[in-house]
C-alpha cells in the first residue's frame, strides 16, 4: 500500500474521533462514527436507562446505513488501481456538507429539536459513505471509524498473543490518532462551542481527503 494511504487514513480516523467527540458530548450523547456504541446506547434506552435517548442514536443509525448505502452504489467495487475517482467525490461531497452543517449551526446557536436530529442524522451519512469511500485501499485496520478489529489484530499478532507483530506501527497509529482526533474535538469544544470544534475535525478531514486523493494519483502513474 502506497505510503501516502496509510497517512490518509490515519488522518480521517482522527477526524472521525474528533467528530465523535462533538456529536457525543454537543449533539446529545451520540456517536456519528462509532456505531457499535449507538447500537448499545439503543439497548440502554429500551430499557430506560435514564440520559440515553434512543430516537438521536435510531437517527444516528439509519444515516451511517443509508450513507453506507449511498457509498455502494457509487463507489467501485474491486478492481480498482489507487483511490477511484468515485472515492474523491465521495469524500469532497461528505466534507462539504459538513461544512454546510457547521456553518447553520454557527448561525443558529442553540440548535431546536427538529435541527440537532437532523444534523445528527447527516453527519452520520457522512461518515457511513466515507466508511464505504475508503473500502477500495483496503486495509481493514484502518476502516477509519472504530479501532476494536484494530485492537484485535494489534493484540493478537504481538509477540505476546503468538504473532510475529507485524503491521504494529499501523495498528497503534490507528489507536492513537482516533483518542487524539477525541482530544482534539473535546477540546475545541471546551475552548469554543460545538460548531466551532465540527470546523475543526472538517479541516482534519480535508487533510485526510487531500492526501488520499494525491496518494490515489502517485499510485495511477
Amino acid at each position: 500500500m502506497h505510503r501516502g494511504f496509510t497517512t490518509g487514513l490515519l488522518l480521517l480516523t482522527a477526524s472521525t474521533g474528533a467528530i465523535d467527540a462533538v456529536s457525543y458530548l454537543s449533539l446529545d450523547k451520540v456517536f456519528t462514527g462509532n456505531m457499535t456504541g449507538n447500537v448499545l446506547f439503543l439497548g440502554f434506552a429500551l430499557m430506560g436507562v435514564a440520559g440515553i435517548p434512543f430516537l438521536n442514536n435510531a437517527i444516528a443509525l439509519l444515516g451511517f446505513v443509508i450513507g453506507s448505502i449511498l457509498s455502494g452504489r457509487i463507489v467501485p467495487r474491486g478492481g480498482a488501481k489507487g483511490f477511484p475517482r468515485a472515492s474523491a467525490w465521495l469524500l469532497v461531497a461528505g466534507g462539504a456538507l459538513a461544512i454546510v452543517l457547521a456553518v447553520v449551526w454557527t448561525v443558529v446557536g442553540d440548535l431546536p429539536h427538529p435541527v440537532l436530529l437532523t444534523i445528527t442524522f447527516l453527519l452520520a451519512a457522512v461518515m457511513g459513505a466515507q466508511v464505504g469511500a475508503v473500502k477500495p485501499i483496503g486495509n481493514s485496520d484502518l476502516s477509519t471509524v472504530v479501532v476494536t478489529n484494530t485492537l484485535a489484530n494489534l493484540s493478537r499478532d504481538s509477540r505476546l498473543g503468538g504473532g510475529k507483530g507485524q503491521a504494529w506501527i499501523q495498528r497503534v497509529l490507528a489507536v492513537v490518532a482516533m483518542g487524539v482526533g477525541a482530544a482534539i474535538g473535546a477540546g475545541a469544544i471546551h475552548l469554543w462551542s460545538g460548531a466551532a470544534a465540527l470546523f475543526v475535525a472538517i479541516g482534519i478531514y480535508a487533510v485526510g481527503t487531500v492526501t488520499l486523493v494525491a496518494s490515489g494519483r502517485a499510485a495511477r502513474v
